[in-house]
């Protein structure tokens, strides 16, 4: 490690004890997560990081959807390299005879610090271990390997994704630069969508898109559910847009069937940057729980997001006063537990409210009503849709 003048050290040390007086110039992140949400959680982290040592070098380690990911995020990120797995992560199958190629290539980096940010680190801190950095940090599971309990902060399973991450910041002492998510959209990301041409018909604050998929079956809301509320937005003077990739394209096509309006149906149709612009100018996102859901919370936009089978402890928005989800476990009775703090049997909105964190693993997607929606969409709106 080395430190590239004095003014560096001054504005580092000034920031507080970063890293316990441990000032690295060349950094590795280990997160090689498929979904949009997993990437846009990790990055307020990547911003305390990036204030606390403005002059250093951070690299992603990703799956290989990530580069362009990376490239958006330039601010807060210098690098990319492919990740090609490692026996034990699922994300991606690894290509056993790769991994030396991979190693020889990181070692060669030569990184001070190595982050891992994949998760507990049952299985990714020995890979963060082998990438050579003359320092490793990230979470482990107690009772499990810790590398190094300087560097270690054992894993907070109850924590919100965000904050989880912001812990491990402050346990090195980086400290936050705010909750919030992002997400930077360039011209690029306007022209994709002006390719679109049915969206110029489209006024900011004068559509609503709707989000049947997610990256499980498991936790989508029923088709003709979403049609219903589409409906009812339409007939309160709001254009409906259907949103989702080229794979959850027979969902929409199943929402757009069962929907007595007209709406516009853009799956597979988008960018993953002429949908961030997309809903930059919405009126209101209602969605399940998948990436989109926090690409509209990093885009400051309402939304209304069902939770069928994940954990809202750990994925819900922050905000939740623009961001509402909505679950039930009223279906499911061995499952209810009564919230500490409000006495409801249903989900709590605390922000801070541990009590129904328990999985929602057999609840079936029955379990939300359009009613339930239906009341968190008019809130929002601050106006009567239907019912």
């Amino acid at each position: 490690m080395s430190i590239n003048s004095d003014l560096r050290i001054e504005s580092s040390r000034d920031r507080g004890s970063v890293l316990r007086g441990f000032y690295p110039d060349r950094i590795a992140i280990v997160r090689a997560l498929p979904g949009l949400g997993d990437m846009l959680c990790a990055v307020p982290a990547w911003r305390a990081l990036r204030a606390a040592l403005p002059a250093a070098e951070i690299t992603l380690i990703g799956l290989p959807w990530a580069r362009s990911f990376a490239r958006r995020f330039k601010a807060y990120l210098d690098n990319f390299v492919e990740f090609p797995g490692y026996p034990g992560l699922p994300e991606q199958t690894p290509p056993i005879r790769q991994l030396p190629a991979f190693l020889a290539e990181v070692q060669a980096q030569a990184f001070d610090l190595a982050i891992q940010m994949q998760g507990s680190g049952l299985v990714s801190n020995p890979l963060t271990m082998l990438l050579g950095a003359q320092v490793t940090a990230g979470f482990f599971l107690p009772d499990q390997y810790c590398p190094d309990g300087r560097y270690f902060l054992p894993y907070p399973a109850h924590e919100a994704e965000v904050r989880r991450h912001l812990s491990l910041m402050a346990f090195l002492g980086i400290a936050s630069q705010g909750e919030s998510l992002e997400f930077p959209l360039d011209e690029a990301d306007w022209q994709a969508l002006a390719v679109l041409k049915e969206t110029r018909s489209l006024s900011p604050g004068d559509y609503v898109c709707l989000h049947p998929g997610a990256s499980t079956f498991e936790r989508c809301w029923p088709p003709e559910r979403f049609a219903a509320i589409g409906d009812e937005l339409a007939a309160g003077g709001l254009k409906i847009v259907l949103t989702g990739s080229a794979q959850e394209a027979i969902l929409t096509q199943a929402v757009k069937a069962k929907m007595r309006a007209d709406c516009l149906d853009l799956a597979g149709r988008t960018s993953l940057g002429a949908l961030a612009a997309l809903l930059s100018q919405v009126r209101l996102v209602v969605c399940n729980d998948t990436g989109i859901s926090h690409l509209a919370a990093a885009l400051a936009v309402p939304s209304v997001v069902i939770f069928t089978q994940s954990d809202p402890a750990r994925w819900a928005p922050l905000n939740r006063q623009r961001h509402r989800l909505v679950a039930s476990m009223a279906s499911s009775e061995p499952y209810r537990e009564i919230c500490r703090s409000t006495g409801r049997g249903d989900l709590c909105l605390g922000d801070s409210c541990l009590t129904l964190t328990r999985s929602l693993k057999q609840l079936p997607p029955t379990g939300v009503t359009v009613e339930m929606v239906r009341q968190h969409v008019e809130d929002l709106l601050g106006q009567k849709v239907g019912g």
